[in-house]
């Protein structure tokens, strides 16, 4: 069942019928899609490859550890939230990436106190309700671990997914550290929370998301933490025809995942 709530999005009243409509055909059950092409796997890691490059470089040094953004504004408690990936760079063969990258101030925040935060997995669902419902950790070594998680996106419908992610943290000194996240498993969840539950197979799922790899960067400074998060994700392409109608709010999820994710963690380190 599709609940239409972009009608709220869109001003053009004739509009709504025909985009709820074009959801409806993208989202419906029933309309799966294979696993992602593997022109657009390859695409999509070469993309991650030159990504983790430069954020090795970054994580090197102390100055510059991160990307800068204006202090002032940070500090006065805006987020920061900008995309990284070019309007004509995003498609890839036969599915689209999404890079964004968002950045926040919390004062009197230390970096103790955000890893011991993002360390905290079984706090998740607290910490990030109503996105992450249920995590655990299937291994730890030190500062690297293997996590699964179930995740609930509520956007134009709602999606279930359990994913699994393959996590490192690590530090350059006690006041500049990094972690990387790359998910290992993505599976979308039919009738989720339901004696009828099940994962969908390759050929079922929608392909809302085939990847998804997150890069923490955080410097304590300033009286407080200064806190770095890019995301990248891969999805399925839009159907030929129908960019026009769907990709706003296809591009629309990344983003405010990645943005509620940052303001969650925010809230968190300021009790």
């Amino acid at each position: 069942m599709v609940e239409c709530m972009t009608c709220r999005h869109i001003s053009n009243s004739r509009m709504i019928p025909v985009l709820c409509g074009l959801l409806f055909l993208v989202a419906t059950p029933g309309r799966g899609v294979a696993e992602p092409p593997a022109a657009g796997v390859a695409a999509f890691n070469s993309y991650i490859a030159t990504v983790e490059a430069g954020l090795t470089r970054q994580h090197a040094l102390r100055e510059g550890f991160l990307v800068p953004e204006p202090s002032n504004r940070l500090r006065l408690g805006e987020v920061i939230v900008e995309r990284m990936t070019p309007a004509d760079g995003a498609d890839l063969p036969g599915a689209m990436l999404h890079d964004w990258r968002g950045t926040a101030f919390v004062p009197g925040a230390k970096v103790a106190d955000f890893e011991r935060l993002m360390k905290d997995f079984s706090g998740y669902p607290r910490t990030y309700t109503p996105e992450v419902m249920q995590t655990k950790v299937l291994a730890q070594q030190g500062d690297h671990m293997q996590a699964t998680m179930r995740v609930r996106q509520k956007h134009v419908i709602t999606v279930v997914m359990d994913t699994a992610y393959d996590v490192t943290f690590a530090r350059l000194d006690a006041l500049h550290g990094y972690s990387i996240s790359r998910s290992t498993r993505i599976a979308e969840i039919e009738a989720a929370g339901t004696a009828k539950e099940r994962a969908l197979g390759p050929g079922e799922e929608h392909g809302f998301l085939w990847r998804l790899n997150t890069y923490w960067s955080y410097e304590e400074r300033d009286g407080g933490l200064y806190m770095q998060i890019e995301s990248v994700s891969l999805t399925r392409a839009i159907p030929t025809g129908l960019g026009w109608a769907i990709w706003p709010f296809v591009e629309s999820v990344p983003r405010e995942s990645l943005e509620f994710t940052l303001r969650a963690t925010c809230k968190a380190l300021r009790k």
